[in-house]
């Protein structure tokens, strides 16, 4: 009897080459992850590190027909819900796929996976031609100014709109800029994003349908490293010239408390509600997460003749014999944050009127601190 003829592979479908225990594996780390982040300053975090609500109803299912299927994720995927499978506009969608490419984006990239992201400028979830004329039908009334979102790990662009607020809108509105939002992969080594970054930036510059648009980059978490990545494999290049000003928020920039070793390992995990998770993954770990555990190291520190601003979130009480200046935003450090090291050789030149500091702030919420907004708008209003 002739078979029926296979129907097209999906993007998801693409999770087949993960095998049950890899996946299991990933699904309970993602979730720690999740789980403890979500909970963050100060709310203890379940002894099953179980999520709830949708985000835990997703991951239940995740785990219970990655058991059931025995093995093909192939079929795991085809149970799911199918707004998963459906268009990447769904936000579900892609913030499964964000983790999972945060943890190995790498290796799917490495293999091919149609699973793997893609980079993209995208605006209010949605991936921008770079063409002029296609630029010009989506911008009829293009702003004088550009501002450029770049998440951080295991993130999406739509991941900026945190408890209802989003840094992009509030900018644009305060500074007449339209905001566009970066969306990659970040389980890729940082310079591989830096030179695919540079190349979207490249092409976004030189299509823009405004003839001198002023161009802002804002950075949270690994962003600042990719973006940091960026200028310097293109120093000179005509859209750097265009960039006034350069953001980070939280970025670790000599790396994350996860990178020490010693017998300080066991308090900064306990410290650290992020880091416990992420040390399950021993050798498996995208190149994406050693870069946020270890920061650029040599790369060149600060693009020059750019506005360079760092803030770094404080969540202000001590843990164990973790200092607060230790435990930072709960995941980097306040020296990394601010560019602060012993060796003179790796600091990183900023102003020290244009670095501030978020108290009672925690890593993710410095995307939703009505306090880093206001900062942001008093900083990026001043000419440069």
């Amino acid at each position: 009897m002739p078979q029926p003829a296979a129907k097209p592979r999906t993007r998801l479908q693409g999770a087949s080459r993960l095998v049950t225990q890899g996946t299991l594996a990933i699904t309970n780390l993602v979730e720690a992850m999740h789980a403890r982040i979500e909970r963050l300053p100060g709310v203890p975090t379940p002894l099953d590190e179980r999520s709830g609500g949708l985000t835990g109803l997703v991951y239940r299912t995740v785990r219970g027909v990655t058991h059931l299927a025995g093995g093909s994720v192939e079929a795991l995927l085809g149970l799911l819900p199918s707004a998963l499978e459906a268009a990447p506009a769904k936000p579900k969608h892609d913030a499964v796929l964000a983790a999972l490419n945060g943890v190995l984006g790498d290796h799917l990239a490495a293999h091919g996976n149609p699973l793997a992201i893609t980079m993209a400028l995208r605006s209010q979830g949605e991936p921008l031609s770079l063409q002029r004329a296609d630029l010009r039908a989506r911008f009829p009334e293009p702003s004088g100014g550009l501002l450029i979102l770049v998440h951080g790990l295991c993130m999406n662009d739509r991941l900026w709109r945190r408890k209802g607020h989003d840094h992009g809108e509030t900018l644009a509105a305060a500074l007449n800029l339209t905001p566009v939002y970066l969306h990659y992969n970040t389980g890729l080594p940082v310079p591989e994003n830096g030179a695919q970054f540079e190349r979207q930036m490249r092409q976004l510059l030189k299509a823009w349908p405004h003839p001198d648009p002023r161009v802002v980059v804002l950075a949270h978490s690994m962003g600042g490293l990719v973006s940091r990545s960026a200028f310097a494999q293109a120093p000179g290049a005509a859209w750097v010239r265009r960039v006034t000003d350069f953001v980070c928020l939280g970025t670790p920039h000599h790396g994350a408390p996860l990178e020490r070793a010693g017998h300080g390992v066991d308090i900064l995990l306990g410290a650290a509600p992020y880091a416990a998770p992420l040390a399950r993954l021993g050798k498996v770990r995208s190149m994406g997460i050693t870069s946020l555990r270890h920061g650029l190291g040599a790369e060149p520190a600060l693009p020059p003749a750019i506005r360079c601003w760092a803030i770094a979130g404080n969540l202000g009480s001590e843990v164990g014999a973790l200092k607060p200046h230790l435990l930072g935003d709960g995941l980097v450090p306040l020296a990394s944050a601010l560019g602060q090291h012993h060796a003179k050789a790796k600091r990183l030149a900023y102003d020290p009127e244009r670095q501030w500091v978020a108290q009672g702030v925690g890593h993710l919420d410095l995307l939703s601190s009505k306090a880093v907004a206001r900062q942001l708008v008093q900083w990026l209003s001043t000419p440069a």
